[in-house]
């Protein structure tokens, strides 16, 4: 028997509710639209696996399996509050050239996010003893690393319990996410309709007039708007556009291409760190680095892509230092209409990313550890973006060639930020 249909009518619809679809969904909530906001996941927080590994499996896409064509692994959330779940409460301000090159000024936005969000580095004995020694012996090489800013309030938690397993999703409530935003957009009259898989817009005579999908795989919908906000994230947004013939959404793009460099030392390693207190940004060479290692059970299943000889590394885990290599990776690739990746390296890529493998060497050396440990970790992309580019398919207001569609996302970049 055929489900019956779905309709809505509204203001404004925004599909996806991580942070860009959060903060438009609330911004135009309280300021008294109408908004429906679609989420293809659910909310997981009330779950008892939020914030561990099957936790992490469960609401990643594919399980946390996604890969592009070259063998690169895709970290996609699909969650309320999409990415801010796992990563690892980073914050830094837009780069000057974004102004400078494509007129994008945000810089009022972003005074006020820090001061409503009190983003600041974290107090000096909250950076970890290991990322504390890391960021010293990179200073003593003559770089220069210094503290982040981060989306965490450790007053907020009942016990401030932050390490590696940050990534899996915050237990201790410190790190701030967009379900926050999404919880005050409902609280001010947004409809959140989760599970909700839009699969193309509803176009007339050029003109968007809403979008169309289902709900639980099973249940269509459509809800029309006068105004649809595309937030569905770097992979999401430009795969709803091609089925709705936006062809060139998808070609291209940049994942900022990570790599996480490893060596076992006689001190106290970072696992027990918060995630990314301390970072060092090279501008000129095109990379950043920071303290990272990956969640304990993760960490010798990562390691067995580099060999059978690497899991047995597990057994120093304590001990072992991390710094995480950030590539600003130029645009190439793309996303086929069948969801199919593609993200090879460029030669200024795989030149950025050798320079910072010798830098982040040097560097866990300096901190004290055995030359002999140290590898390199297989290529990952945390961040998809830059497929509907500001400047190739955006205006500097987010707006596109089609009437009533903006997009709201990672996938509004110009390039890697």
């Amino acid at each position: 028997m055929a489900q019956a249909l779905i309709r809505r009518q509204t203001d404004v619809v925004v599909v996806g509710s991580g942070p860009g679809g959060a903060t438009v969904a609330r911004q135009l909530a309280t300021a008294g639209k109408n908004v429906v906001l679609l989420e293809m996941g659910r909310d997981y927080r009330n779950e008892f696996y939020y914030g561990t590994h099957l936790g992490a499996m469960i609401y990643s896409d594919n399980r946390g399996l996604l890969f592009t064509e070259e063998g690169l692994n895709i970290v996609r959330p699909i969650m309320t509050g999409g990415a801010t779940n796992l990563f690892t409460g980073s914050a830094a301000r837009p780069p000057a050239w974004l102004k400078e090159r494509y007129g994008v000024d945000i810089d009022s936005y972003v005074d006020q996010t820090i001061e409503e969000l009190e983003i600041k580095p974290l107090p000096d004995e909250l950076l970890g003893q290991g990322s504390r020694r890391i960021m010293e012996a990179g200073i003593s090489l003559g770089y220069k690393w210094e503290p982040l800013m981060k989306f965490i309030k450790p007053g907020r938690a009942g016990k401030f319990d932050c390490g590696a397993k940050c990534m899996l999703g915050c237990r201790c409530g410190a790190k701030w996410t967009a379900n926050e935003y999404v919880d005050d957009a409902v609280s001010a009259g947004c409809e959140l309709i989760t599970q909700a898989k839009v699969d193309s817009l509803i176009i007339e005579n050029g003109q968007v007039l809403g979008v169309k999908g289902a709900v639980r795989k099973r249940i269509p919908f459509e809800v029309l708007a006068r105004v649809v906000v595309l937030a569905a994230g770097g992979i999401g947004t430009p795969l709803i556009m091609q089925n709705s013939r936006f062809f060139d959404a998808g070609n291209g793009l940049a994942v900022d291409t990570t790599a996480l460099v490893y060596g076992v030392s006689k001190y106290k390693g970072t696992s027990a760190d918060p995630p990314m207190t301390v970072a060092y940004a090279d501008d000129e060479n095109g990379y950043m680095l920071s303290t990272i290692i990956d969640p304990w059970l993760l960490y010798p299943l990562i390691m067995m892509t580099k060999g059978v000889r690497y899991p047995i590394t597990w057994v120093n885990y304590p001990k072992t230092m991390g710094v995480m290599i950030k590539v600003k990776d130029e645009v190439s690739g793309g996303i086929t209409v069948e969801g199919k990746i593609s993200k090879p390296m460029t030669a200024r890529d795989r030149y950025r990313l050798n320079h910072a493998s010798i830098v982040s060497r040097k560097t866990l050396v300096e901190a004290g550890c055995d030359p002999d440990s140290i590898v390199v970790g297989p290529l990952r992309g945390t961040h998809p973006c830059a497929t509907v580019r500001i400047g190739d398919m955006l205006d500097e207001n987010l707006q596109a060639e089609a009437k009533n569609l903006y997009v709201c996302d990672a996938s509004a970049f110009p390039e890697a930020l």
